[in-house]
């Protein structure tokens, strides 16, 4: 064996055992990268869950101090009677309501006559008492609740009590609400349809519930009896009934015992605090099953790396040794440098030709050789030049990165990666960029610099996020507006019916009101919610565009007034007509006046305009150029590919949905259109529509 041989078994070992390093390395790293992904996944789905349930059980407290406000205030026991009934009616979680005075007296029970016998009468009439009593004691307005009521069916229902101060003229005393608490709980019980999901939840006295796993339920059992078995759920237990908040990882024989899968869980938990009133502690135990085999397959398709990267290293390594042996004799020596060439040549081709730039670099950094993918986007001098001439137009921090990039795959020896958006051509892309080192012996070809450009592969990316999003967005906005529409059609009837029993002039008369608008406001939700989701044809016919806009300006006149702003209207003659449903396109320039409106300081200016679009080459769009453009506060660079996102808005909370121009993208794209979007902070905004015009009248037929 000569010294060229040993030499290149020494530089096969370190590149093998550089290989194993690094891929040790990568594992290593990618499994902390995982577990903190998996840990704040369930993290955000319990947080998520908890605010839900919270904001219901809050909704609860505000009902049931409402209702000692009603007592409070001046009136006769029928009276309250009937308002208590009303209230019974609209909140229908609430089924049996006891009032006792200021002395511990009974005034009088109400009962919800849609609730069974079995659910109001019995030992449950005593609980309500008994707790109607315990709140006297209490601070006005405090909110005090029971364990499950076990003279109730089912596990569930829990008494809600509370005193409630004298007003003028009116008593003071305490009320017990009997209350079914399942429907609060219902976002629990979502995010734990997993079959590798288990739910803990723990109510106001540290007490497991029914929405509880039943291994859990006895685990919880058996942390109290003996918590050195299961240390780490006992701790997880302690936490959630001190009200802290945090993860815990359970060990796999510790899972084990307690029932769940033979895996690590993860243990997200949550308080749920009820203002004025007690808390519930929720945890999410997530077995890391599915985690470890994602783990495994990353194992495994790394290791399937390396075993190539090593292969390609022997390869390199047997072809030295054989081409150090070539020297024997002058005409083995000419045999194999023109098997070389031809492999020279096979290769140059194939480089020529595959979509990835390849850029080979000398030992002085020149460039020595480009592939034809590179050699386009490059200079037509880049050949002998540096790097930083070979990329004339790219920022010098971003070419002095890709020298480091180099240099340090040559002092490592191995292949050095990087993945980022770089602007290396002068426009801003995605790439992926390897450092190769070569052979130290070749100057010539020190090492390679591969370029994969992936902006299209990214663009893609994210137009099939985009559609599946909407097409998401649609299915659950349409199941959600059937859901809610029915009840809140219920509960604005019974605020009407309250507002009209108070009268105009009762203090409570307004607070009801809100009520009233407020549902109104979440109807107009509904409705954009279902005109979103809607996909119909649309009946199209030719629309003189002049007099639509027209018809807007007068339309939009009042809003414009009110704000401010000046509206103007430029139509060129002779505009053709528009092929379009015209209610929908109505809809379409009323949505983006108004938006165009809300951007305007007092003083600005909306102007819509239109003309004729002729095509400057074949294959160009050809019909309506439509505008409209202000001059108000303009939208953020960041903001600007998201405009057009179900619930995105960028109005403040409560003055819009973010659904606008949703759906009127959605209607400009049904009608065969494109929209298309120029914004500058300070500067304004302009939204321009380009629409087909309508065919000639022997040609024209409804469209979808």
């Amino acid at each position: 064996m000569n010294r060229n041989t040993v030499v290149s078994v020494l530089l096969l070992c370190v590149a093998l055992a550089s290989v194993v390093v690094g891929v040790v390395h990568f594992i290593h790293r990618d499994r902390a990268a995982l577990v903190a992904q998996f840990a704040a996944e369930r993290t955000a789905q319990v947080e998520a869950a908890a605010r839900e349930v919270a904001d219901s059980l809050d909704d609860a407290a505000d009902d049931l101090r409402f209702a000692g406000e009603l007592l409070s205030r001046p009136g006769t026991i029928n009276e309250h009677r009937r308002e208590l009934l009303a209230l019974l009616e609209v909140v229908g979680q609430f089924k049996a309501i006891v009032v006792l005075d200021a002395e511990g007296e009974q005034r009088f029970t109400v009962l919800d006559r849609r609730a069974g016998p079995a659910v109001t009468r019995g030992a449950v009439g005593t609980s309500l008492t008994e707790m109607a009593h315990a709140a006297l004691t209490r601070v006005p307005g405090d909110i005090l609740t029971t364990p499950p009521v076990a003279a109730a069916p089912g596990n569930w229902f829990r008494i809600f009590a509370t005193a409630y101060a004298p007003g003028e003229d009116g008593p003071g005393g305490a009320l017990a609400v009997l209350v079914d608490t399942e429907s609060f709980f219902a976002p629990l019980k979502l995010i734990a349809t997993d079959s590798e999901v288990r739910l803990l939840l723990l109510g106001a006295h540290g007490l497991p519930t029914p929405a509880s796993a039943p291994t859990l339920v006895e685990g919880v059992q058996r942390a109290d009896a003996a918590p050195h078995e299961v240390p780490a759920f006992a701790q997880l237990v302690r936490r959630m009934r001190e009200g802290g908040q945090g993860t815990v990882f359970l060990p796999e024989g510790e899972a084990q015992r307690l029932g769940l899968d033979a895996a690590d869980t993860l243990a997200a938990y949550q308080p749920i605090p009820m203002r004025g009133g007690p808390y519930w502690s929720v945890a999410l135990l997530a077995s890391s099953a599915e985690l470890r085999a994602h783990e495994r397959g990353i194992i495994l398709r790394v290791a399937l790396g390396a075993v190539l990267v090593a292969f390609f290293l022997v390869v390199f390594v047997a072809y030295v040794i054989v081409a150090s042996r070539r020297a024997v004799a002058l005409r083995e020596s000419r045999r194999h440098a023109d098997q070389l060439a031809h492999l020279h040549e096979k290769t140059q081709k194939i480089l020529d030709h595959i979509p990835t730039g390849v850029l080979a670099l000398s030992a002085e950094g020149r460039v020595t050789a480009v592939n034809q993918a590179l050699r386009a986007r490059l200079p037509p001098t880049a050949v002998g030049a540096s790097l930083r001439e070979s990329f004339p137009e790219a920022p010098a921090a971003v070419v002095d990165r890709l020298v480091a990039l180099v240099a340090d795959a040559c002092a490592a020896q191995r292949v050095v990666s990087l993945q980022e958006s770089l602007p290396l051509f002068g426009e801003e892309g995605q790439y992926r960029l390897h450092a190769v080192p070569l052979e130290r012996q070749d100057a010539e070809v020190r090492a390679l610099l591969v370029v994969e450009d992936l902006s299209d592969v990214r663009a893609l990316e994210s137009q099939l996020l985009r559609a599946e999003k909407l097409a998401t967005v649609g299915i659950l906005a349409a199941g959600i507006a059937h859901e809610i529409g029915t009840p809140l059609g219920v509960v604005r009837g019974r605020a009407e019916y309250v507002a009209g029993k108070l009268g105009a002039g009762h203090p409570q008369a307004a607070g009801v009101q809100v009520i009233v608008e407020q549902i109104d406001r979440v109807s107009r939700t509904i409705r954009e919610l279902l005109d979103f989701s809607r996909v119909q044809p649309v009946a199209v016919r030719g629309v003189a565009l002049g007099a639509l806009l027209e018809g807007a300006r007068e339309l939009l006149h009042g809003e414009a007034e009110r704000r401010k702003v000046r509206l103007e209207v430029e139509v060129s003659e002779g505009l053709p007509l528009l092929l379009a449903n015209p209610d929908q396109l109505l809809q379409v320039v009323l949505n983006l006046a108004l938006n165009a409106c809300d951007a305007c300081e007092p003083g600005g200016t909306v102007r819509l305009a239109a003309r004729a679009e002729t095509p400057g080459e074949p294959g160009a769009w050809s019909g309506v150029r439509m505008t409209v453009r202000d001059d108000g506060c303009g939208i953020p660079p960041e903001s600007l590919h998201q405009v057009f996102d179900p619930f995105f808005t960028t109005k403040k909370r409560g003055q819009g949905t973010g659904l606008g121009l949703a759906v009127v993208a959605q209607i400009v794209r049904n009608h065969g259109g494109r929209i298309e979007l120029e914004s500058e902070p300070g500067q304004g905004t302009c939204v321009t529509l380009l629409w087909p015009m309508s065919p000639p009248p022997a040609e024209e037929r409804p469209a979808v």
